[in-house]
């Protein structure tokens, strides 16, 4: 594809829950505009817009796959988003490149909370949207249902642009309401013939036009005061304030078909090329001086200095790593010298690719709005800014995702800790939702992700990619261990071993201080028992014996230490002596004092749907969590809570579970409280003598 006029190029990034119909209806798009030949999913689930073989395994998206097409003089980029509740932050990336979010709604007018979620990001992003009801061949399809989950279920405003003819098995095309016409299917290759509008169906449509005009007009205050003068708009005014509507945000334009048979995708096209905005007619990108910091408004015109935002990064272990970006403003050559404004490095680009799934056909140059990818740049992570030299902008970056879910990991083959390192660093490269940290208590290696399924394919691909196996299991927990009473024991050292021996004596009173307090020592000493110098080897040995309580093997926290008493030797003591004299009284006084195991206690706010808020309490609650509020939040509910780490470690997919997978939540530390008894009996580690018994 020849680099483009601005106004010409449109990217569609189709978007909605799994399993509604995205990828056959992106394949409808390339069969109908004539790219392929034949449908690209076949039985087996494969797709022209595949990147991995673990999608093809499992017969659905988990990635964002990039194809293009060209129809009526226009360049076309087409985004299939995965939609899974493991995979939909991928969406969130990638709605960066779209000119218009295509919403794909199941013909049954089934919604899940991904469908918010992803809507959600594009209104922020400020993305136009259309919806397109899918699978009007199906069993139970019903336009009107569709419309009314949209309206009801997601609170929007659909305007239909598209009626369709009969449903189900009686499915045979659509309805044009903006010209007044009908396209009836017929053959293979997304073929359609124009044809009148069926008798039974003609006053739906007349008064789907007036709907759709009202509807235009009121978007916009000139053709509002010009619709109320005359009662009606002329066709460039109506097309106008169509592309003005959707571009603001205003409308939601509503159409149908089926992607399966490729019924209405024609229809599809031909009002994307006339009504959805082009990459020309949206706002400024907003940015940043890099150097000042001021606000920059960078025009989608060629003439305008070149940047672009990477989107997607695709990393191959033979081929390096393919940066995905959507050129912002001006253009851009293979070869030029470019300016990485977020890391700050020069950067020459090589070879710049149009995507077809998997494949890459080369291209010379890019112009604003267009979506192309570039090989191997040295410094380059999703949601850079890439920028012209010597003219500099910076885009924020990307939103960042919390893990859902997390595990500790170990390489199943020991020796191999690098190799599984390097692998995961590597896909994190290509997926940020990736989280990847080393416990600095546990010393574990902690994988999180947005899900079992998301944490499962990064397994799965490090095992294939890089060849790095791993075993997961479900992460310690950061115990912790303090005392309920006060209590006083002394510690002793005395040892003759020939010449000069050991010899330290420490009287030691222990209490329990405020939760959160931390640790605090006190020295008492009067009249030089314990000479000066060695009173720090006292306090060292305590702090190193905190590290490892007496009830599980946690950190002991929350405790007052008070050096009161002791006893020393001219020529046997030393700083070793006392700091081993430390450690056994502190033992022995811990012991003593009522000591008692805490648990973390997380903070947790969770987005659920009004009906199902009293289930998610009732869950909280059977997780020994203490619900603390209740506020509304659009069409649902923000529930707020305290739960134990330890039973939310498995949290999402229970969420999702209850919800449909319309529920969300965010999770931070909030303290720690006493563990019950009964549970700490449970966490308590075997004792020495138990384990030779």
């Amino acid at each position: 594809m020849a680099a483009l006029d601005p106004g010409r190029i449109r990217n569609l990034a189709l978007i909605g829950h799994g399993g509604v119909g995205k990828t056959t209806l992106a394949e409808a798009l390339l069969l109908t505009a004539g790219k392929t030949s034949s449908p690209g999913v076949t039985l087996e689930g494969t797709s022209n817009f595949d990147t991995e073989v673990e999608e093809e395994a499992r017969g659905h998206s988990m990635f964002s796959g990039f194809n293009h097409l060209t129809w009526k003089e226009q360049a076309v980029n087409v985004i299939d988003c995965p939609g899974a509740n493991a995979f939909v932050h991928d969406a969130s990336n990638v709605l960066r490149a779209a000119t218009t979010a295509v919403l794909v709604v199941s013909s049954t007018g089934e919604t899940r909370g991904e469908d918010e979620r992803v809507l959600g990001w594009a209104a922020e992003d400020k993305v136009p949207r259309i919806a397109v009801v899918t699978g009007m061949d199906r069993e139970r399809a019903d336009f009107e249902k569709a419309r009314d989950a949209l309206a009801i279920g997601l609170e929007l405003k659909p305007v239909p642009v598209q009626l369709p003819i009969g449903a189900g098995e009686n499915f045979t095309g659509v309805v044009d309401v903006l010209h007044q016409k009908a396209w009836i299917g017929q053959g293979e290759k997304g073929q359609a013939k124009e044809a009148p509008i069926p008798d039974e169906l003609a006053e739906d449509a007349r008064a789907a036009r007036e709907h759709l005009v009202e509807a235009v007009a009121e978007a916009d205050d000139d053709l509002l005061e010009r619709y109320l003068e005359e009662g009606e708009l002329a066709e460039d005014e109506l097309r106008a304030g169509l592309v003005s509507g959707i571009a603001s945000g205003a409308l939601l334009p509503l159409l149908c078909g089926s992607g399966e048979n490729a019924y209405g995708v024609a229809a599809l096209l031909d009002f994307v090329a006339e009504a959805c905005p082009s990459a020309a007619d949206l706002p400024a990108a907003i940015g940043d001086d890099p150097q000042t910091g001021d606000e920059l408004r960078r025009a989608p015109g060629v003439g305008e200095p070149f940047s672009a935002q990477i989107v997607r990064t695709v990393i191959d272990p033979f081929a390096g790593k393919l940066s995905v970006m959507r050129v912002l403003s001006g253009a851009v050559k293979a070869d030029s010298p470019v300016y990485n404004s977020t890391s700050r490095d020069k950067e020459k680009l090589g070879h710049l690719f149009k995507l077809e799934g998997k494949k890459q056909v080369q291209v010379s140059e890019a112009v604003a709005g267009d979506v192309v990818a570039v090989a191997k740049l040295k410094a380059g992570d999703t949601g850079d800014t890439i920028c012209d030299e010597k003219v500099h902008t910076y885009y924020p970056k990307l939103r960042s995702f919390e893990a859902a879910i997390s595990f500790a990991l170990h390489a199943k083959t020991k020796g191999e800790e690098d190799k599984v390192m390097s692998g995961l660093q590597r896909l994190q490269e290509e997926d940020p939702a990736i989280h990847l940290d080393r416990d600095p208590e546990t010393k574990e290696i902690v994988l999180g992700g947005m899900g079992q399924l998301h944490v499962d394919l990064v397994v799965d691909r490090l095992k294939r990619k890089f060849g790095a196996e791993v075993i997961l299991s479900a992460p310690k927990i950061p115990y912790r261990e303090t005392i309920r009473a006060q209590a006083r024991a002394e510690g002793k050292l005395k040892k003759q071993t020939g010449g000069h021996g050991q010899f330290a004596l420490v009287q030691l009173d222990i209490e329990p201080l405020p939760r959160g307090t931390g640790f605090e020592f006190v020295d008492k000493i009067v009249g030089g028992s314990v000479p000066r110098n060695f009173i720090p080897a006292v306090e060292k040995g305590v702090i190193e014996t905190m590290r490892k309580g007496n009830v599980a093997g946690a950190p002991v926290v929350d405790v007052r230490v008070t050096l009161y008493d002791g006893k020393h030797h001219d020529v046997d003591s030393s700083e070793m002596a006392f700091k081993v004299a430390a450690a056994t009284g502190f033992k022995a006084a811990f012991d003593k004092a009522k000591p008692v195991l805490l648990e973390p206690v997380m903070s947790l706010s969770i987005s659920v749907p009004d009906e199902t808020m009293g289930d998610v309490i009732g869950d909280v609650n059977s997780r020994r969590g203490k619900v603390q509020g209740v506020e509304p939040k659009g069409h649902n509910q923000v529930i707020r809570a305290a739960v134990p780490m330890a039973e939310i470690l498995t949290y999402a997919p229970d969420l999702n579970s209850i919800t449909g997978g319309r529920g969300a939540f965010h999770v931070e530390f909030s303290h720690y409280e006493e563990l019950p008894a009964h549970l700490a009996e449970k966490v308590a580690r075997v004792k020495p003598e138990a384990e030779t018994s």
